[in-house]
């Protein structure tokens, strides 16, 4: 037996290694019957695998992740990616911007859902802020699947920080995605609604739809994609710089948070305040505000909303 070592050094060369959900590790274990073993190093945000087997399949094993990781970066020196020729788009109705799986269709509800919508259809990058229930995050996500539907994108990517919201979790077993699911899971309930849980697991599988902590994109070139950013208020001011400028040809952008509900232990810290100020006057970035209004969760959401809102007040 041997056991040989190989250091990934990006966060997107993990990711292409390791497949969702460990994938791609798990099928060459399985195929040339060796034990993979990663250990990360946050500091450096690189990986080092180690690959025990037998002399022969260790060194199948490396050349294969060293063949997939050349693959990669070709494909990345092959120059800008060509524009997806988009399809016939479907006839809608006035309005509706998405039909679903279950022939439901999706619509703006008040003035500033329908400012919103609008915003994301004409600008590069939109930022949504406003209070929880308001369908920014529901409306992205539509507006995601019909820009794939229509081949504006070949891909939609859903990030978020990963950030406790007032309780210690604590360890988490398992591999990568197993560790950050239950922190991505609220992402995934727009798209169990819009594509049901079966067609959106299919998806994720085929990475049409990737999802990925926000610390996990940097060193990322994002191409003919849409990419939302949920709970931006839980991004540092470094990771939104990080962040807004993987942007790549051919992709959208939707940045989405509440600034009321920031779990950073320095709310001052937060990169979605910062950026409010910071990027405003650029232009090809549209800023959209909700507010209690909009809620169109139950309608005793609004209430809680306005209860805190006038006990915010009362404290100061």
């Amino acid at each position: 037996m041997n056991t040989k070592k190989l250091l990934l050094k990006t966060n997107e060369e993990i990711l292409n290694i390791l497949g969702p959900q460990d994938a791609y590790l798990r099928d060459l274990e399985r195929d040339l019957k060796v034990s993979v073993f990663v250990h990360h190093h946050e500091q450096t945000e690189t990986a080092e695998l180690s690959i025990k087997g037998r002399n022969s399949a260790v060194d199948k094993a490396i050349n294969k992740i060293k063949n997939r990781l050349n693959t990669y970066y070709n494909l990345r020196l092959a120059g800008p990616a060509e524009k997806p020729e988009p399809e016939k788009e479907e006839t809608l109705p006035e309005n509706a911007i998405y039909r679903t799986d279950y022939a439901q269709h999706i619509y703006p509800r008040t003035p500033n859902q329908k400012k919103y919508v609008k915003a994301i259809s004409i600008s590069d990058i939109t930022v949504a802020v406003g209070p929880a229930g308001t369908g920014k995050t529901y409306l992205a996500s539509a507006m995601a699947l019909a820009a794939l539907k229509s081949g504006k994108v070949k891909r939609i990517i859903l990030t978020r920080p990963i950030v406790e919201s007032g309780e210690k979790l604590g360890f988490l077993p398992g591999a990568i995605s197993e560790k950050v699911h239950p922190y991505l899971k609220p992402l995934y309930d727009s798209f169990y609604h819009l594509l049901g849980p079966e067609k959106f697991r299919m998806y994720r599988e085929e990475e049409t739809i990737e999802t990925v902590p926000l610390a996990y994109m940097r060193g990322r070139t994002l191409e003919n994609a849409f990419i939302i950013l949920d709970e931006a208020q839980n991004s540092t001011t470094e990771q939104m710089k990080m962040f807004l400028t993987r942007m790549g040809v051919f992709s959208k952008i939707v940045i989405t948070g509440d600034v009321t509900q920031i779990d950073l232990k320095e709310k001052s810290s937060s990169g979605l305040l910062a950026a409010v100020e910071i990027i405003k006057k650029i232009p090809e970035i549209k800023f959209v505000y909700f507010d209690k209004g909009d809620v169109v969760r139950h309608p005793v959401v609004a209430k809680i909303i306005q209860a805190y809102e006038n006990w915010e007040k009362r404290k100061k």
